[in-house]
């Protein structure tokens, strides 16, 4: 059988199975793009007919979620379960909580979210869920009286054995406080069915900066590759959120300068590079008091807030995008390239394009994708899960030394995996075709379900 005319086909069933949802074919796209010497080397995956059992989530969920704001006015926003693939273990995956949910975008989340678990050897299947709801601009109130609506009815679907959420973009702490809330009174049931938790009540600790230190821990792992280091290195992360503030915290501890970050407004260059009092003042800004980086410009005068901007322009050697995907586009890559960019350690999930990806790699750029490098929050949420059901609590320095194990162990399968198909320092071929492997595997082994 002709691998490339079969994997052509494929595509071109997808494309006409799901033809609005782009982003969902992205990711499947990028997937299969990297699995041809598998296919020739085991066509068992083939006769099996895995690509197209995996092409279908096992079950995606759909419901309204209404809810009343301060004012007494009721609102209806529209709720989202994706339960892509349990092969490995119970579904996992985050919550995301914004005006952009769609069901293609969340099936692309659920997608990489099967592959990424996959690829931390720990038993965990892959989910996403979430809502058009935005929590901006809401009250705490608000908040939780829309989170109680939402576990009201997904309740039903998830638990410790089934289906562990997390939480994700608009969706930290005080909201999985808020669904593990009504969770526990609708179940009568106190277990770890959800991880992010506040660790005075179950949460691990490192959890809220497991996948920002991850990022940077993949990051020095790649450099280590070249005998090179953070040490003394520029860098420049997209995304103020839990992500990007601690990428920039192990960044900054690991040696490097960051001088280059962004918000929803616009983006902060800063010459002199974050220290331990910007990084309190970020912050604060950020978790506490939720504002804008223009307060940031106006505290550090020889911060320049730059509105509308993105980051890319600025120079680096180092380059996190951490905020959404398809962020980074060619013409950045090519920008940030020019300016001597050496690593790019994706952050949030696919936020560069294809055209983007195709200028790191041609330019021998160190480019990790998402599903690698910013496994470690699934990673320290899997950790979560296992101290929740041994009843204990492990020590931050306990939790940190089994992230970069982690970290190191996925930076390893991935070279491991692309030199022995024959794509030697191809990080995105290596994480594809490694959390491919397994998954597929697993699928054969129990069975047409």
């Amino acid at each position: 059988m002709d691998i490339q005319n079969y994997t052509a086909d494929f595509l071109d069933r997808l494309a006409k199975r799901d033809p609005a949802q782009k982003v969902f074919q992205q990711a499947v796209k990028e997937v299969v793009g990297s699995l041809a010497p598998v296919l020739k080397q085991y066509p068992k995956y083939i006769k099996e007919k895995i690509l197209d059992r995996i092409l279908e989530p096992e079950r995606i969920i759909i419901f309204r979620v209404p809810w009343r704001d301060d004012k007494g006015e009721i609102h209806v926003n529209r709720g989202f379960r994706v339960q892509y693939n349990s092969a490995l273990g119970p579904y996992k995956g985050g919550i995301r909580f914004h005006e952009t949910v769609t069901q293609d975008a969340l099936k692309f989340l659920a997608f990489e979210q099967t592959f990424k678990n996959s690829l931390t050897t720990l038993p965990l299947g892959g989910g996403k869920g979430g809502s058009d709801f935005d929590t901006r601009g809401k009250s705490d109130n608000e908040v939780m009286r829309f989170c109680h609506s939402f576990i009201n009815e997904l309740y039903h679907h998830i638990g410790y054995h089934t289906d562990v959420p997390a939480g994700d973009l608009g969706c930290g702490a005080r909201e999985i406080g808020y669904m593990f809330g009504q969770y526990k009174k609708l179940t009568n049931d106190f277990t770890g069915a959800f991880t992010g938790k506040k660790p005075n009540w179950g949460g691990s600790l490192l959890r809220p900066e497991a996948t920002g230190y991850g990022v940077a821990y993949f990051a020095q792992n790649m450099l280590a590759t070249r005998g090179d280091s953070l040490e003394g290195k520029t860098a420049i992360v997209s995304g103020t959120g839990n992500v990007g503030i601690y990428t920039i915290e192990k960044l900054t501890a690991l040696g490097a300068k960051v001088v280059g970050f962004m918000d929803y407004d616009g983006s902060i260059y800063d010459k002199d590079g974050v220290d331990e009092e910007k990084l309190a003042f970020l912050k604060d800004l950020v978790f506490v008091r939720r504002g804008s980086l223009k307060e940031y410009a106006a505290k550090f005068p020889a911060a320049q807030f730059r509105p509308g901007q993105k980051t890319w322009d600025i120079p680096c050697q180092i380059a996190c995008p951490t905020a959404c995907e398809n962020e980074l586009h060619t013409a950045d890559a090519k920008t940030l390239v020019a300016n001597g960019c050496l690593c790019l350690a994706e952050g949030s999930n696919m936020p560069c394009t294809p055209g983007a990806i195709d200028v790191f790699q041609n330019a021998h750029v160190l480019y990790s994708p998402g599903k690698a490098s910013n496994a470690g929050g699934v990673a320290v949420s899997g950790l979560e899960m296992t101290q929740n059901s041994m009843r204990i609590y492990w020590t931050r320095e306990e939790v940190d030394a089994y992230l970069q194990r982690i970290m190191r162990s996925i930076h390893d399968s991935c070279l491991s995996a692309a030199e022995h198909f024959g794509m030697k320092g191809d990080y995105m071929a290596g994480a594809n075709i490694a959390g491919f492997i397994k998954v597929a595997d697993a699928m054969i082994d129990q069975g047409l379900v």
